[in-house]
């Protein structure tokens, strides 16, 4: 049943295997398990970076297409839910959500079908500054459209009231949790996260998803014996926008705010290469690893800094070094350490046997 549900593409690790055991299970648990508005944001946001950057693993680890458009469709999910959501006030409903995806998926799947038949046809860096230019213009016109999309202050609305923090169905706590709009909401999350990220894995281990591995590795021989290369390539541009379409959608609903800096910027399209890097391209599985110890790194780095600067608290060098002000420095020294001891990304490393080195998919 299992090895069904995964597409018959298990971890292969006993390793790996117990990390994403209890990456999910405290993704499940979260709520429960830890308490506060930070911890459950965090927690959100590692489901929405794992579908966003499993979309992109389908185009880079599978496909070999560097793209820097990509938070370009999360941007239009985003703002798509959060544009008819605005107009709709205090009366949104969950018609006004299915409308503003929906008209975020029609933009998406055009504009990655344009950018896919026109510029997949050169080589791939010129691809990857094209998407990088179009990319760019569109973060532009997203500020400059100020009545459409607020600019640079970007949008504030109302979600429906089943995802409100006001709404509350039960009267008394289940398991100390009293359960809220807040709640339902992050549960709802986690729902299309993974029946989201199930679907990948069943598409990158179907017949189309071998077809793209063998454009990755030799796309001369793979137009040499039938396949049209540029098609292949664009329809799996095309489903990876859909999937990061419906991510910004997601991360929309969760946040009940939406502006240039929390989808559109460049930072983010970044923080998406590190962490198909660090988790290992062309595994998904990376995904789930990537997102989970980058946005843990992301939030908390700078707490535990502070708690070892007070116990270093009077020693001259190692107080300054371990000082919160430096976290982006020791995240980076992380990110640097992890690509020299895992060049093939975590999974590429926790798959590899014994004497043995670590390839990617």
């Amino acid at each position: 049943m299992l090895n069904r549900l995964l597409s018959h593409d298990l971890p292969r690790s006993r390793w790996l295997a117990a990390a994403l055991l209890l990456i999910a299970a405290a993704l499940l648990l979260a709520p429960f398990l830890f308490h506060g508005a930070k911890a459950l944001n965090v927690a959100a946001k590692v489901l929405v970076f794992i579908l966003l950057v499993a979309s992109y693993d389908l185009l880079l680890g599978y496909a070999g297409i560097v793209s820097f458009a990509h938070t370009m469709f999360f941007g239009i999910g985003a703002y798509g839910v959060a544009i008819a959501c605005a107009r709709a006030g205090s009366g949104v409903g969950w018609g006004h959500v299915a409308l503003g995806l929906g008209g975020a998926l029609l933009l998406s799947l055009l504009l990655s079908l344009v950018i896919g038949l026109f510029s997949l046809r050169v080589k791939a860096i010129f691809f990857a500054m094209i998407t990088l230019a179009v990319a760019s213009a569109f973060q532009t016109l997203a500020s400059q459209l100020s009545e459409l999309t607020g600019g640079e202050d970007g949008l504030s609305y109302k979600v429906p009231a089943l995802l409100s923090p006001s709404f509350e169905p039960l009267a008394e706590p289940v398991f100390g949790l009293m359960i809220d709009g807040k709640v339902i909401a992050y549960y709802g999350l986690f729902i299309v996260v993974a029946l989201g990220f199930l679907a990948l894995l069943r598409v990158v281990n179907s017949p189309f998803g071998r077809v793209l591995q063998a454009i990755r590795e030799n796309d001369f021989r793979a137009e040499a014996i039938g396949y049209r290369v540029v098609v292949w390539r664009t329809l799996a541009n095309v489903l990876a926008a859909a999937v990061a379409t419906v991510a910004g959608g997601l991360l929309a609903l969760w946040l009940r705010y939406t502006g240039p800096d929390t989808t559109l910027s460049f930072e983010v399209m970044l923080d998406i290469l590190l962490i198909v890097v660090i988790g290992g391209m062309g595994t998904l599985y990376g995904a789930v690893l990537g997102a989970a110890l980058f946005v843990l790194a992301q939030n908390y780095l700078q707490d535990l800094l502070a708690l070892g600067a007070r116990a270093l608290e009077g020693v001259p060098v190692l107080s300054a070094l371990v000082s919160p002000d430096r976290w982006l420095f020791w995240l980076g020294l992380g990110f640097v350490l992890c690509v020299y001891h895992f060049p093939s990304g975590v999974v590429g490393r926790l798959r590899a046997k014994p004497g043995r080195p670590a390839t990617s998919e």
